[in-house]
C-alpha cells in the first residue's frame, strides 16, 4: 500500500490540527462524557472531517494515506485529550484499514467513505466468552446456504457495539477443530435481521465508548460480504492487530504524559513541611524515573511503527515488543502521577485517576501483556528464526 511520505513541516501541521482538536473538542469534556458515559458521536464527526476516521487508509475513498510513523504520534496528542475516545478512534481505523487492505472494490466503495468520514462507525469481532487470548478456538459458525452465509455465535467485549454501521465478525467456515485456517471474516451491518446486542458492560475505565456482546442468531449475509478470501479471516485479524497494538500504546503513551505533565505541575505548586514539593530529592528522582520511561517506550513505539510501515520480517515481534513496554509504562507512570497528587489524586476533578482507569485496559486488549511476552519469547527461541531478528542487529 503506498503511503504519503509528509515532510517535517507537513508533519508539524498536521499535528498541530490534531492538538488542537484535542485540547477543544476531547480534553474539555473528557470528565463529563466518563461520568455520563457518553458517546461522542458529534465530536467523532468532526474527527472524521479532520481526516481521523482512516488515517492509513489509501486517499480514493478519503483516506489520508499517512505512515505507521505519523499514525502512532497522531493518536498520542488524542490521547491527551481523551484516551478513551482516541482508543475507539484507533479500532475504528483498523476497522477502515481492513476494508481497504483486504475488500473489493464493492466493499470499499459500499463502507469507507462514511468510515473515513466517520458519519458512520466500525467495530470489530473477534473475540467470544470462551476465546479470548486464544483467538484460533473461536466457536462462531458460517454456514454456507446457497449464496449466502448464516452466522451463529456471540462476541464478547466489543468496542462501540450497538453505535457501529459494519461488523467486521470473524466466524469459522472450516470443521470444528480446524484451527485458524478455519476461520473468516464477514462485513456485518448493522441492520442485519438476527443481530443483537448484549447490555452495555459496566466497566472500570473507558466509560466513554460502549462495550457490548454481539449476538449472532442465524445472521444471513451475502457471500459477497465475505472479506478477502474464505479461510483468510485468522491471517486478516492477526495483520490487523500489528497497528492496533501500536495505536493502543500511542494512547497509553498520550495519556500518561498529560498525567505526568500534571504531575510536574502540582508538585510545583503544592508544599509540604515548609518546602515545595519539586525541591524534595525523592520527588525529582520519580520525575526523572517518569520522563526516561515514557521516553524509553516512545522510541519503542516508533521503532514498532517503522518496522510496520517497513515491512520488516520481524515487525509482529517489534510492535508486541512496543506494545508490551508502552502499556506497562504507560499505567505505571499514570499511577504514580496519581500518588505524587495524594488524596487529591483520589478526586475525579483532578481527572488524574480517571487516567488511570483509561490506561489499564490497555495491558489486556489487542492481545494481552503476557501474550506478548509470548510473541517475542516464541520467536527469540525458535530454531529457524532469523539471527538479525533475535539480536536485533
Amino acid at each position: 500500500m503506498t503511503m504519503i511520505t509528509t515532510t517535517t513541516e507537513e508533519r508539524e501541521a498536521i499535528l498541530g490540527a490534531v492538538r488542537e482538536f484535542a485540547e477543544t473538542e476531547l480534553a474539555p469534556f473528557a470528565s463529563e462524557l466518563d461520568e455520563k458515559h457518553i458517546f461522542p458521536r458529534e465530536a467523532l464527526n468532526r474527527a472524521g472531517e479532520l481526516g481521523l476516521g482512516g488515517v492509513y487508509v489509501r486517499e480514493e475513498f478519503g483516506g489520508t494515506g499517512l505512515s505507521r510513523a505519523d499514525t502512532v504520534a497522531i493518536f498520542e496528542e488524542l490521547a491527551q485529550g481523551d484516551p478513551a475516545v482516541a482508543a475507539y478512534i484507533s479500532i475504528h481505523n483498523m476497522v477502515a484499514w481492513m476494508i481497504d487492505t483486504y475488500g473489493d472494490e464493492a466493499q470499499r466503495s459500499g463502507w469507507l467513505p462514511e468510515l473515513t468520514g466517520m458519519t458512520q462507525f466500525g467495530s470489530y469481532c473477534l473475540t467470544e466468552p470462551g476465546a479470548g487470548s486464544d483467538a484460533a478456538a473461536i466457536t462462531t459458525s458460517a454456514v454456507r446456504d446457497g449464496d449466502e452465509y448464516v452466522l451463529t455465535g456471540v462476541k464478547q467485549f466489543i468496542s462501540g457495539a450497538g453505535e457501529a454501521a459494519v461488523y467486521i465478525v470473524m466466524a469459522r467456515t472450516g470443521a470444528a477443530g480446524s484451527g485458524a485456517r478455519g476461520i473468516s471474516a464477514f462485513l456485518v451491518p448493522a441492520d442485519a435481521g438476527d443481530l443483537s446486542f448484549g447490555a452495555l458492560e459496566k466497566k472500570m475505565g473507558w466509560h466513554a465508548q460502549p462495550t457490548r456482546q454481539v449476538i449472532l442468531d442465524g445472521v444471513r449475509v451475502p457471500a459477497s460480504a465475505v472479506l478477502g478470501d474464505e479461510g483468510q479471516g485468522f491471517a486478516i485479524a492477526m495483520s490487523a492487530l500489528n497497528g492496533g497494538r501500536l495505536n493502543i500504546a500511542a494512547c497509553s503513551l498520550g495519556g500518561a504524559q498529560w498525567a505526568l505533565d500534571r504531575a510536574v505541575q502540582y508538585v510545583h505548586e503544592r508544599v509540604a513541611f515548609g518546602e515545595p514539593l519539586a525541591e524534595k530529592q525523592s520527588i525529582l528522582f520519580q520525575i526523572a524515573d517518569m520522563r526516561t520511561e515514557l521516553h524509553a517506550a516512545r522510541l519503542m513505539v516508533r521503532d514498532g511503527a517503522q518496522a510496520v510501515d517497513e515491512q520488516a520480517p520481524d515487525a509482529t515481534m517489534r510492535c508486541a515488543m512496543a506494545k508490551r513496554f508502552a502499556t506497562d509504562a504507560g499505567f505505571d507512570v499514570a499511577n504514580r502521577a496519581l500518588q505524587l497528587h495524594g488524596g487529591y489524586g483520589y478526586l475525579q476533578d483532578y481527572g488524574i485517576e480517571k487516567v488511570v482507569r483509561d490506561l489499564r485496559v490497555h495491558q489486556i486488549l489487542e492481545g494481552t501483556n503476557e501474550i506478548m511476552r509470548l510473541i517475542v519469547g516464541r520467536e527469540m527461541l525458535r530454531p529457524a528464526g532469523s539471527v538479525s531478528m533475535r539480536s536485533g542487529s
